[in-house]
Order: structure tokens, then sequence, then C-alpha cells
């Protein structure tokens, strides 16, 4: 298995364009990018794309996945038609995209259910997964290599447990090898970051246990920090790490550890934060030095001077 760094880039939206993070990338020598969701993503037209890859491969930059940013495709979970149309649009819309940027994968978490009505979870993961087996074809004809999902951190968003994420990945794979021909895989989108408090703060699912749990089905994850009841995420700069419990050497023995036991042979691990308050302008010009210092804190882990780390 062969491990690359990448980075998110969800926090320059609004604020910063996409060039600037791009050269920002090349100076660092971080490869691989994923293209977070941003509003005006649905509906923009084709060529602007085709540009934005263009910037892309000036740099030498892979615009290898497509994840959304703002739990914007959950109405496949409110018992609402309107909500569920609009989220497999979007589905189809992000899977386009996707294609056209020429990434390997594209992805979303699977929704949440309202906190008011805890009884619509069994009828909102049966009208997701009618959904994903659709979306599975779709994906296909368009020439992805898989749809990517994210375990989330709480009950009211499946997957969350090992059961739920057990269940919601051996279904989606028992359908694609039903329809081995015409649909893509399923794999997770991992984060480090990502574990279960209850409703009284105790830790019932601890995010290093569900990582690792999770790696046979998944092909990409994200790097970020948390506290000790995953209420906040933030960086990897001296400071952060100290308030932070997201041990990156630990990270780096799970991934070696576990090599044999990844679905695919090239995984990347992006970084994922959101940077300094946005809208402001003692806060948006400590978004490069934030990006720099994190990404300078996973490259002294995970050393990677030809852009890629064997793990076999």
């Amino acid at each position: 298995m062969n491990f690359s760094l990448g980075l998110k880039t969800d926090a320059i939206e609004t604020r910063y364009s996409f060039p600037w993070l791009f050269d920002l990338l090349a100076e660092e020598g971080i490869r691989h990018v994923q293209v977070g969701s941003f509003f005006e993503m649905y509906t923009l037209e084709n060529e602007w794309f085709e540009n934005l890859k263009a910037e892309a491969a000036q740099r030498d930059l892979a615009l290898k996945s497509v994840f959304t940013a703002h739990r914007e495709l959950g109405g496949f979970f409110y018992g609402d038609p309107y909500m569920e149309r609009a989220a497999r649009r979007g589905c189809e819309r992000l899977l386009e995209v996707a294609a056209q940027l020429g990434a390997d994968y594209c992805g979303w978490n699977p929704g949440a259910i309202y906190r008011d009505k805890p009884q619509s979870k069994p009828d909102g993961l049966l009208c997701f997964h009618r959904h994903l087996h659709e979306l599975m074809h779709r994906a296909h004809e368009l020439g992805l290599k898989g749809i990517t999902l994210e375990p989330m951190s709480c009950l009211a968003e499946p997957p969350s447990t090992p059961e739920e994420i057990r269940t919601m990945m051996t279904t989606a794979s028992a359908y694609q090898a039903r329809h081995a021909d015409s649909t893509v895989p399923v794999y997770l989108c991992g984060d480090i970051s990502h574990g279960i408090a209850d409703a009284q703060s105790r830790v019932i699912y601890d995010n290093m246990d569900l990582f690792q749990f999770a790696i046979p089905w998944m092909a990409e994850f994200h790097f970020k920090n948390t506290d000790a009841i995953f209420s906040s995420t933030f960086g990897f700069s001296a400071e952060e790490k100290k308030r932070g419990i997201v041990d990156l050497k630990k990270i780096r023995t799970l991934v070696e550890e576990n090599s044999s036991r990844w679905p695919v042979d090239e995984v990347v691990g992006y970084l994922e934060i959101s940077g300094p308050k946005i809208g402001r302008d003692y806060s948006d010009p400590h978004l490069g030095p934030q990006l720099r210092a994190s990404l300078r804190a996973l490259k002294e882990v995970f050393p990677v001077p030809a852009q890629s780390l064997n793990l076999i």
C-alpha cells in the first residue's frame, strides 16, 4: 500500500482563490487535493471545472477526490420527498463534477436524522441505500473508481458505530458484487478525529479504535486534531498539538501495522481544517501560516519526498 499526504480545500472558501491554494501546496510539496464542496459547485458550468483542472495541472497537482463540506446531501433521512429528490440531484451533480475534474473518488456523509424524529433512522437508512445503489451505477458510467462515505461522530449521523459501519459497507459491497460490471465499489473516507461521546460527554467509541476498525473499507481519510470528547476540531501547530488528542505518530503506526488491510493500493490522508474565522481582516491572513504549520507537522511524521510512502 502506498500512502500520500494531501489537503481538502474547505478552508479557502470565500476568502482565497484556488490558484493561491495550489501555489501553497506546490511550495509545500503536497501533490494530492480533495476538492471540498461549496455552494456554487452544484450549478457551475463544466467549463469552470475544466479551468480548475488546468490550474492544478500547471502545478503538477492531482485532483484525486471530491467530497462534501457542509452536510448538504442529508435529504435521504428526513422522510420528505422534496428533500429526498434534492439530495439525489445533488449527489448526481457531485459525481458529474468529480468526473469532470478527473477525480478517482467522490463522496459525502450519508446524512442525519432529525433529533426530534429518532424513529426515522431505519427508514432513512433504507432510503439512503436504495439511492446509493443507483448512484453506484451512475458513478460507473462516469468513469469514477469509487464512491466514499464518511463515518461520523454521533448516533444521529449514520454510520457512526462499528455495527453501522459494517452493515452499511457490507450491504454496498454485496450489491456491487452482484453488479460488478456496472457499478463502482463503495469505500469509506475516514476521519482520525471522529469518535462518539454520549449525552453525558462520556466516550463510548474512541476515535482511534473506530479508525482502525474502518480500515478494511477505507480508501482515503481526513487528518485533523480534536479534543477529548470530539467537540471541536483544529490543526497540528505546536500550540494545537498541546491541546489535542490526535497523536500523529500513533496514526502512522496504525497505518503501517494495518498496511495489508486497506482495500486499495493508494491511500491519501487529507488535512481537513477550517482555519481561522472566515471574513475578518484580522483572521483571514492567518490561513496560509496555519495550513503550512499543520502540513509541516504532518510531513515530519509522514516524510514523503517522492509524494508517496510505500508501507508494504
